[in-house]
């Protein structure tokens, strides 16, 4: 017989798909740009979060079906399904952070998630056994695997942060709802043939309030992930560097913007604020009285060597070290990102996010990307870099730029 489904739990099991999703994205496009530790704790809250919202919408969908007769469902089929969706999408995502996202990485990628998926779902279904005799369309199935590689590309495409990409919110809707569609289009392939002899003990939730359960644990989980892994943006602080560096308002006129835009009173002491104390607190170390450097080390087959900062055109983190980029190669330099920095000479370089500093000479391109941004540098092939968000409108103040022109 055909299975049809209660519209309300339908709806809900995109709800949990799109939440989920926007979760999972927001985690894994920072994969890229994090390193050591972070970058492990974002994988595996990225991945798990991904996991979760597809697993949970599968379930909840699994719920919505409404059948004539009584259902039991296994359990043991039940976890192996989540955790083949564990697997699979942890598998995906870090293949598509390894390196660059070339077309076939993508692909592969893509496929391998996608029939995972595919198999989690199938897996599930065989917690009915117990209750009916499960006949499934060979056309629509080949249609859910087709579904299932297409919503993983578009995730991975957007894990991989791909220049251009639409908002994640937009994204997360696109992702939820092909989910969604690759579990209700193998739903429709699906006939159940009841077991004659079959015993049904009475659950002790019903499945409207059990749907209701997981809908609820999933969005407590992707809640979690979302506030410990998620970084904040820059404070004021960050404000007051910048405004220093550019030769703007003084610390003490950020400050009471601050207070003012939080509805806080004034600071105290603001005629003290200007004072060579609270200027040497904000101030960059350039701007303090220390003479740029004209060199920085690298090291290079055993050996320490200096790379002029006239040559250099970016400086990439990594973990505690850095690698300086001249337009040809990326060197590595032992030194952290903060000691970098405060050798360089802030009228000409900045820092446009937590991993990343730019020579702002070489900049040719400035455009948005999701809710972030993306800067092309000159040098012979293509070089880009992010930019966070909170940097994003001071860089194109920096650069002459009103919010929606680009340079280049």
């Amino acid at each position: 017989m055909p299975v049809t489904h209660e519209p309300w739990l339908v709806a809900l099991s995109l709800i949990v798909a799109i939440q989920g999703a926007y979760v999972g994205l927001s985690l894994a496009v920072q994969v890229g740009e994090a390193f050591g530790l972070g970058r492990r704790l974002l994988l595996a809250g990225a991945s798990f979060s991904l996991a979760v919202a597809i697993w949970a919408m599968h379930f909840v969908g699994m719920l919505a079906a409404r059948l004539p007769f009584p259902v039991d469902y296994l359990v043991f089929p039940t976890l192996l399904s989540f955790l083949v969706c564990v697997i699979v999408v942890g598998a995906a995502v870090f293949a598509a952070s390894a390196g660059p996202l070339t077309m076939g990485r993508l692909a592969a990628a893509a496929t391998f998630m996608g029939c995972g998926i595919v198999s989690m779902h199938y897996i599930g279904m065989t917690a009915l056994h117990a209750s009916a005799h499960l006949n499934h369309d060979p056309t629509v199935v080949a249609g859910s695997i087709a579904i299932a590689i297409a919503a993983s590309g578009l995730a991975l495409w957007l894990a991989g942060g791909r220049g251009g990409r639409p908002p994640l919110l937009l994204s997360a809707a696109v992702l939820g709802a092909a989910i969604a569609g690759m579990h209700y289009t193998a739903m429709a392939g699906l006939n159940l043939f009841p077991h004659a002899d079959r015993l049904s003990t009475a659950p002790a939730l019903s499945t409207d309030l059990l749907a209701i359960v997981v809908a609820i644990v999933a969005f407590g989980v992707s809640g979690i992930f979302l506030l410990a892994l998620v970084p904040e943006p820059a404070g004021p602080q960050f404000a007051m560097v910048a405004a220093a560096a550019a030769g703007g308002p003084s610390p003490s006129a950020v400050l009471h913007a601050g207070a003012a835009m939080q509805g806080a009173a004034p600071i105290a002491g603001s005629v003290a604020a200007d004072s060579t104390h609270d200027h040497a607190a904000f101030e960059t170390p350039s701007s303090a009285g220390r003479r740029p450097a004209l060199r920085l080390p690298v090291e290079r087959d055993g050996a320490t060597h200096f790379v002029a900062v006239d040559d250099i055109v970016a400086v990439h983190a990594n973990a505690h070290y850095t690698f300086i980029f001249d337009g040809a190669s990326k060197m590595f330099c032992p030194l952290a990102i903060g000691d970098v920095e405060a050798r360089l000479d802030s009228g000409r370089f900045v820092r446009v996010h937590r991993s990343h500093i730019v020579n702002i000479d070489r900049i040719i391109g400035l455009k948005r990307a999701g809710d972030n941004g993306l800067v092309e540098l000159a040098a012979p092939e293509r070089y880009t870099v992010p930019v966070s968000r909170s940097r994003l409108t001071w860089l194109k103040s920096q650069l002459g730029l009103k919010m929606g022109e680009a340079v280049g």
